[in-house]
């Protein structure tokens, strides 16, 4: 274990100008801390490649009374692949005050994803000596999920007054209540659609006040992601999101 210098220490007590110090930490410091893991799985087609739309994170908290950073050589994986890590604390960058949270986040491919079986999102932080020291093990969260339409045709043309339905995927998985919303093009609010969900089904009809022109309809939801395995810290929990957007038109 690394233990905090008695200088770190009153200065985490103490401050300086205002400010508290940084306390480095190893791994094995945090057992009393809280991990937040979050999956986020994004299909957009406006900015289909935007940074952290496809990302798993897995967040350590921070002490109610000071700031710590992990010491270097921590290192973080997923599935056996490496994760980016910010070790936290106060950055360096002048101005800023605000102590960051000890981070690790991996960024997936989502056709890699697609085309490969679900599997258990495997998450491990080794010490610089390579002793796993927090593990983190999700149920199948490492899967591609998706909004699938269910219906003859592609789903690319909707007609006012008709039920719609998409199913979201994998079936195996319920997600909480979904959000319909339908934007058309050159317009600046998306409307809401109410909607009926059975498990994984979510169903709208489409309204006969909506205009005939391209929209953007997108469906979103979450769930909560059941942990199989939680060692090195106090506890861990965390949630699966996923939004897909389809351009369909609105026909006479």
């Amino acid at each position: 274990m690394v233990a905090p210098s008695l200088a770190a220490v009153l200065g985490l007590l103490s401050g300086c100008g205002g400010r508290t110090e940084t306390v480095s930490v190893s791994l094995e410091d945090l057992s009393n801390r809280t991990l937040t893991y979050a999956l986020v799985d994004v299909d957009a087609l406006e900015t289909p490649d935007a940074a952290g739309s496809h990302r798993f994170t897995v967040t350590l908290s921070q002490p109610e009374d000071g700031c710590t950073r992990l010491v270097d050589g921590v290192t973080a994986t997923f599935n056996g692949q490496p994760m980016k890590l910010e070790l936290g604390g106060f950055p360096d960058t002048s101005g800023r005050d605000a102590c960051e949270q000890s981070r690790a986040w991996f960024d997936f491919d989502p056709e890699v994803w697609n085309a490969e079986p679900i599997e258990d999102a495997r998450v491990f932080l080794k010490d610089k000596d390579g002793t796993p020291a927090i593990t983190l093990i999700v149920k199948g969260a490492k899967a591609k999920r998706r909004f699938a339409f269910q219906g003859t045709g592609t789903g690319t043309t909707l007609r006012r007054g008709q039920t719609y339905t998409y199913r979201w995927l994998p079936a195996e998985e319920t997600p909480g209540p979904a959000t319909v919303t339908l934007l058309r093009e050159g317009g600046r609010a998306p409307a809401t659609l109410q909607i009926t969900q059975e498990n994984g089904d979510v169903s709208f009809v489409l309204p006969e006040a909506t205009p005939a022109a391209n929209h953007l309809l997108t469906l979103k939801a979450s769930l909560e992601g059941g942990v199989l395995d939680c060692q090195g810290v106090a506890s861990c929990s965390g949630s699966i999101f996923h939004s897909s957007d389809y351009e369909v038109a609105v026909a006479q």
